[in-house]
């Protein structure tokens, strides 16, 4: 996450470590430590070799692999630059609200990304927020509580309870990811009673009885999550993060006659689709 003297991204310097290592290292030029998968990857604005063989040699660890590059560049070649939906107007932290009142009714979101998932640029994120905002107190429902599986920045958690939700967690097992989206909770009054916890979701689920769940992450956990009748205790869900050739096999997988394929959405060859839990519709959930 940014801190002074840094006020915008610009260059990544990346360390790859060959072991998994709960690391506390305290540098102005740190972005974060991402810890995942057996590996602790640690990103900075500049180069500090010296620092990292510091910390490789009191912790008994190894470089695996080192990279520079452009920050657009880890974000696909996208530059983050504001963006506006019907009803948000969301704008990364380095940016200044428009002046020029381009903004209009729409509700503000500010947004520190670091090296966490869900920009707001990427398609599924898009298409999430974009159909969340129908969902939550829109054209095609109300939801009082909202749970967002695999936060990432918190972007989707802080637009459900901008646009209104009174209950709201955010759930995601990278810490880094965990800490992105607390921070960006506090950026933005709307979201200041979102909850923010780290939950591994291939192991455990958080409590699903909520009016919406939303839902955008890989094929393979989205096919555990189906599998667990546990996850089934929502009324709706946004679901995305697949591909057209990834749809016949997350539909078999749906446990049958309970759900309801209200809609199907795409952009840029990413799908989305919302679900009703048949023997919810209609109600309020908890969460």
């Amino acid at each position: 996450m940014l801190r002074p003297p840094y006020t915008c991204y610009d260059r990544l310097v990346v360390y790859h470590l060959d072991r998994g290592t709960a690391l506390s290292v305290d540098d102005e030029a740190l972005i974060g430590v991402w810890q995942e998968d057996g590996t602790t990857v640690l990103f900075f604005h500049q180069e500090r070799d010296r620092l990292v063989q510091d910390v490789c040699a009191r912790f008994g660890l190894t470089v695996s692999y080192r990279a520079e590059l452009d920050y657009r560049d880890w974000e696909a070649g996208v530059e983050i630059v504001p963006f506006r939906t019907r009803e948000l107007a969301v704008r990364p932290v380095w940016r200044e609200e428009d002046a020029t009142g381009e903004r209009g009714s729409r509700r503000s979101i500010v947004l520190d990304p670091g090296v966490v998932f869900g920009s707001g640029f990427h398609a599924t994120t898009r298409l999430c927020l974009e159909t969340l905002e129908e969902y939550v107190a829109g054209p095609r429902g109300q939801a009082a509580s909202v749970l967002d599986l695999g936060t990432g920045t918190g972007l989707l958690a802080i637009a459900a309870a901008t646009l209104g939700a009174e209950r709201v967690t955010g759930v995601d097992y990278n810490p880094l990811a965990c800490a992105v989206a607390r921070a960006n909770c506090r950026r933005n009054p709307a979201a200041a009673g979102v909850r923010i916890v780290q939950v591994d979701l291939a192991r455990e689920l958080p409590d699903t009885a909520c009016d919406l769940i939303l839902v955008n992450l890989y094929k393979g956990l989205l096919e555990t999550l189906f599998a667990e009748p546990r996850f089934w205790l929502g009324r709706r869900y946004i679901v995305s993060g697949f591909l057209p050739s990834m749809e016949a096999d997350l539909l078999a997988a749906l446990p049958p006659g309970r759900l309801r394929v209200l809609e199907r959405r795409s952009r840029e060859n990413w799908r989305l689709w919302v679900l009703e839990n048949t023997a919810l519709a209609g109600e309020v959930a908890g969460c």
